[in-house]
């Protein structure tokens, strides 16, 4: 046997751990954040095969330049009432996290989200999508359903759990799921939405039907198992869905080389799976939307899926559980290179002479006053320990079509057991 390792001159072998550039108390520096000029990347065709765009996974589609103008081949020529409706949604969600949030913090809800520098992702994606093509959302897509024009108060009624939530209380906070509106339930587990999307995609087109699936899950939900599952499965039967990875730059506080953002981008992940790729500048609205669109043509037209990564960033803590002054810079999010997405749209507008300041101050104002107006209605249905929450009797409804003996048993029992108690509950209506 020999006596030295025939490799003793090799260093030994090591790992690499990701750590972030910034952390608490470091001055933030994005220079290193390659950022193209808007209008230059090009448009394929969207019958073009994805091998023949590979470069788009790797660069940026951006369409708002520096001087607020819409340019280059990815603009979508938006008309002047389009882009209102799309700012005003936008806006429409910053007053709802902000009220909802300050909710949470004066106890009157357990929990909260907000997607504060995010607006774009999903306002600019409902705009291009048709209002029936399915949603399967991540939990920052709540400009979704703003979009579509579900209540706000049904939505402040989900958060409360009160007796006004159509969910019964059996949700957490923030996580809605509207059948009107074509948005699936949200789930707490990740990425449990991306298989489900292309399983209900599959299903339109055994159907023969001409409606589309878009899901979204944040970048460090492509490390789960149900993310490449579903991939697998888009690329083998070209299923006519879009995946949308939102990039924000941090998980709950974990930064997004743990997902592998150090090694390439997450676009790229479509390269191997040989779908289309696009990154694109997730605070540009009229990029998301332009991504969107060309992205639901390519489904609608049995070209297979694409998967669209949403260059972002979450200005906020990752809920109202999470402080993230723990483990970032407190400058980053003034210091992001891609700006505040409802600004910049709103001096777009400013730029092409269909909007003013005096206008949009007057609009924040309004908003703000139709969101207070909202949560005074939404509370009076109850709020977080203030009693007028769902019927105890209501705990075992809304799992199966016709409830099962052992579970009818159940129900008999718990409200035995709760009258023989003396505790007052309240029966169904």
């Amino acid at each position: 046997m020999a006596s030295e390792s025939p490799r003793a001159n090799l260093k030994p072998l090591s790992l690499h751990v990701p750590e972030p550039k910034f952390r608490p108390g470091d001055t933030v520096d994005f220079a290193a954040v390659e950022v193209p000029a808007a209008g230059s990347v090009r448009r394929p065709d969207t019958t073009d095969a994805p091998r023949d765009f590979i470069d788009l996974a790797y660069t940026m589609v951006r369409v708002l330049d520096e001087n607020d103008r819409a340019v280059g081949p990815w603009d979508p020529k938006l008309t002047p009432d389009t882009l209102r409706r799309m700012l005003r949604n936008m806006a429409l969600v910053r007053a709802f996290d902000e009220r909802m949030f300050r909710a949470q913090r004066q106890g009157k809800t357990s929990f909260y989200m907000k997607s504060l520098g995010e607006e774009a992702v999903s306002v600019g994606a409902a705009a291009a999508l048709a209002a029936d093509d399915m949603c399967f959302p991540s939990y920052r897509q709540q400009g979704v359903l703003v979009s579509r024009g579900c209540p706000i108060v049904d939505m402040m009624n989900q958060i409360y759990s009160n007796a006004g939530d159509k969910l019964q209380g059996k949700q957490l906070p923030i996580m809605y799921s509207e059948r009107r509106f074509s948005f699936f339930s949200i789930s707490g587990n990740l990425t449990t939405q991306y298989p489900q999307a292309v399983g209900w995609a599959m299903a339109s087109a055994s159907r023969g039907d001409t409606r589309i699936a878009a899901t979204w899950c944040g970048e460090g939900s492509t490390a789960e198992g149900d993310f490449h599952s579903a991939l697998t499965f888009a690329t083998v039967y070209r299923a006519p869905v879009i995946f949308n990875v939102v990039n924000n730059q941090w998980a709950i506080s974990s930064f997004s080389g743990f997902a592998g953002a150090e090694a390439t981008t997450f676009a790229a992940r479509a390269v191997g799976y040989g779908i289309a790729g696009l990154r694109v500048d997730g605070n540009d609205a009229l990029a998301v939307y332009a991504a969107t669109e060309w992205a639901a043509e390519r489904a609608r037209t049995n070209q297979g899926p694409t998967l669209i990564e949403h260059f972002t960033y979450r200005a906020e803590g990752h809920s109202t559980s999470d402080d993230p002054t723990q483990y970032r810079s407190a400058g980053e999010p003034t210091a992001w290179p891609l700006g505040d997405p409802v600004v910049r749209l709103k001096n777009h507008l400013i730029a092409i002479g269909e909007w003013d300041e005096e206008r949009h101050a007057a609009q924040d104002l309004e908003l703000a006053e139709m969101v207070k107006a909202a949560q005074k209605e939404a509370e009076k249905n109850g709020i977080l320990g203030h009693g007028l929450h769902q019927p105890l009797d209501s705990l075992f409804d809304g799992v199966f079509e016709e409830m099962p003996w052992h579970l009818r048993e159940q129900q008999a029992q718990m409200i035995a057991e709760e009258t023989a108690s003396g505790r007052p509950w309240a029966r169904k209506k």
